[in-house]
């Protein structure tokens, strides 16, 4: 095992800025801001309706540069990945990215992310939280380097319909090519730029990452060619709208990664979130995998679902109760969607409790006129994503 440590992130705690701010700051007419780990990112930057907007008829950029991320090489670096997730890894061939999960030996997850297959043994791992001591620890044994390399790399989620027709008229040639969760390097002010086919929202949409000395060449470039096709900036805001729209869980929000929780009955496991899919039993050992099969053979405890929420009031951190008013699980994320038309909510429910067809109900508890006043809406149990356009998976997408 060769862990490596770049220390020079450790001691950049006071530079709060990614290198997309010089453009991000002029834009920003709200003046609303958050701390994403070591920068300052926008929440909203106009109106963040109009900007959720833009993701859905048009086109979005958000900042991801603080998006945590870990490049991992050496011999046994597919070895150390496959016993580190619970997918199989050697499925993600080079120029893909798979989606993943990674858990403790109890089998609950501690962070869901997405591994680049750079190029032939070359990774990155990116995921909500900093994962640096856990993955060393994880390495031992193995012939690995592990860099956290968030600072040195620039990133932007381009999201929206529009999103292709831009990078096309941007130069980068084939890029139309690229099918969901595909790679694609183009040559970008004498550099390289790399595209992904990846990003959060549920809809088509790309990431772009960049070496930060030409962040600000890439943004100027970006907004110029999609000046006639409704480009905007989103905050995480408009984001946080969309990924619920698309079913997308979340670290800290829908789930307590494991390795911060106290309880454990505040965790969850994969089959819990939803994600059994993302678990592979043909792989003979990955961290987790004695307790996964043994929750297989028993069942799960909670399941997560995706309900239907009736009325006009948020069902933020709500409690679900059946018909008999007994408390059957909580609310993770809601949001009212603009898409779906309606107030819609990700719930983690006790089992057998999520069924479709089962009678639930939340309680919403909202001001009116200076006062607290409850009310209990209807749930319903909702199969699949709320939004999931066609053009999400169309190869080459439409040409707007």
């Amino acid at each position: 095992m060769k862990p490596e440590m770049n220390h020079k992130l450790h001691f950049r705690t006071a530079v709060y800025q990614t290198p997309f701010h010089p453009r991000t700051s002029a834009l920003n007419v709200l003046n609303e801001w958050h701390r994403w780990k070591d920068y300052t990112t926008a929440d909203a930057y106009f109106d963040e309706t109009l900007e959720y907007a833009a993701i859905r008829n048009a086109c979005a950029v958000f900042d991801l540069t603080p998006m945590t991320k870990h490049r991992i090489t050496g011999p046994d670096a597919l070895a150390f990945l496959n016993r580190l997730v619970t997918r199989d890894v050697a499925k993600i061939k080079p120029g893909r990215v798979g989606y993943c999960v990674w858990c403790d030996d109890n089998g609950q997850v501690i962070d869901d992310g997405t591994i680049f297959h750079l190029r032939p043994g070359d990774y990155r791992l990116c995921s909500q939280e900093r994962q640096l001591d856990w993955l060393a620890r994880s390495a031992r044994g193995f012939d690995v380097s592990i860099v956290e390399d968030t600072h040195d790399v620039a990133a932007l989620a381009f999201q929206g319909p529009t999103t292709c027709a831009v990078l096309k008229k941007m130069g980068l040639a084939g890029v139309e090519k690229l099918t969901p969760f595909g790679i694609g390097f183009f040559p970008f002010a004498g550099g390289e730029l790399m595209v992904s086919r990846t990003g959060f929202t549920g809809d088509l949409g790309y990431e772009l990452w960049i070496e930060p000395g030409r962040a600000l060449a890439l943004w100027d470039a970006l907004f110029a060619a999609g000046a006639d096709h409704g480009i905007r900036p989103m905050g995480t805001h408009a984001l946080e709208v969309s990924r619920i729209e698309a079913g997308f869980v979340q670290a800290g929000v829908d789930f307590l990664p494991a390795d911060a929780a106290v309880r454990i009955d505040r965790t969850r496991s994969p089959f819990e979130l939803d994600l059994g899919r993302l678990v592979d039993f043909t792989k003979p050992v990955f961290t987790g995998r004695r307790a996964l099969l043994e929750e297989q053979r028993r069942g799960s405890r909670y399941r997560l679902v995706k309900l239907d929420v009736e009325g006009n009031k948020l069902a933020r951190s709500s409690y679900i109760y059946d018909r008999a008013r007994n408390v059957v699980g909580t609310v993770t994320s809601a949001v009212w969607s603009p898409a779906a038309k309606t107030n819609i909510a990700l719930a983690s429910l006790k089992m057998p409790w999520g069924r479709p067809g089962d009678e639930l109900w939340a309680e919403i508890y909202y001001q009116r006129e200076l006062q607290w006043a409850k009310v209990m809406a209807r749930c319903r149990v909702i199969e699949g994503a709320f939004f999931d356009p066609p053009r999400r998976r169309a190869t080459p997408p439409a040409d707007f």
